[in-house]
């Protein structure tokens, strides 16, 4: 399968074929049900544009109190919903086969959600993988260095497309500058859902 690789970003587009999507795509929202979403602020009370939930041991959160991972869904305060199998079954086969992830933060785009540039370093092991699977709308991704200042680059994201922050690009700044509403009919009411897989813990 062709691939691309930045600096340690490594691309992999159309990783995952039609039925694999939709598989995954029902297995995530039937996890939401449990697990719902729900709208984030950040430490320093602005709401994201992003709805957000987790799968796996833990979950990455924000709130007043600042950005973590926790065991627990912060509106409902029960575990995050299992991480399905055909996930740790991706992360086994592009990122780390040796230590599985114990944490899946998904991430719903709709109308006009975007991430602002930011760096993953909320983890115990900042050098482990960051993995990252798209699904739906195609997202125009951003790429820059470990320096917000320093120049950035922009690759577009399509639905089953698999990407890979390793070595230098770990410590980069990334984000997603909009998506591109209607490129795809996968996700039910629209939108894109992204789904990054990291190791919290050591």
């Amino acid at each position: 399968m062709a691939w691309m690789e930045i600096g340690g970003f490594i691309l992999h587009p159309g990783a995952l074929d039609a039925d694999a999507q939709a598989a995954l795509v029902g297995e995530v929202l039937a996890a939401a049900e449990t697990a719902p979403f729900y709208a984030p602020v950040t430490p320093w009370g602005k709401p994201m544009s992003v709805q957000q939930t987790s799968l796996g041991p833990l979950g990455w959160i924000t709130d007043r109190s600042g950005y973590r991972y926790a065991d627990r869904h912060p509106v409902t305060g029960r575990p995050w919903a299992p991480m399905p199998r055909r996930l740790l079954e991706l992360w086994t086969r592009y990122a780390d086969p040796d230590r599985p992830p114990d944490s899946c933060l998904v991430n719903l785009y709709r109308g006009e959600a975007r991430m602002g540039l930011h760096t993953d370093s909320d983890e115990a092991d900042l050098n482990a993988p960051v993995l990252g699977v798209s699904l739906g709308d195609t997202a125009v991704f951003r790429l820059g260095g470990p320096d917000r200042k320093d120049p950035t680059r922009t690759v577009r994201l399509a639905s089953g497309d698999i990407n890979l922050l390793t070595g230098a690009a770990r410590h980069a700044h990334h984000g997603v500058d909009r998506i591109l509403a209607g490129s795809s009919r996968l996700i039910p009411g629209g939108g894109r859902i992204n789904l990054t897989l990291r190791r919290a813990q050591p």
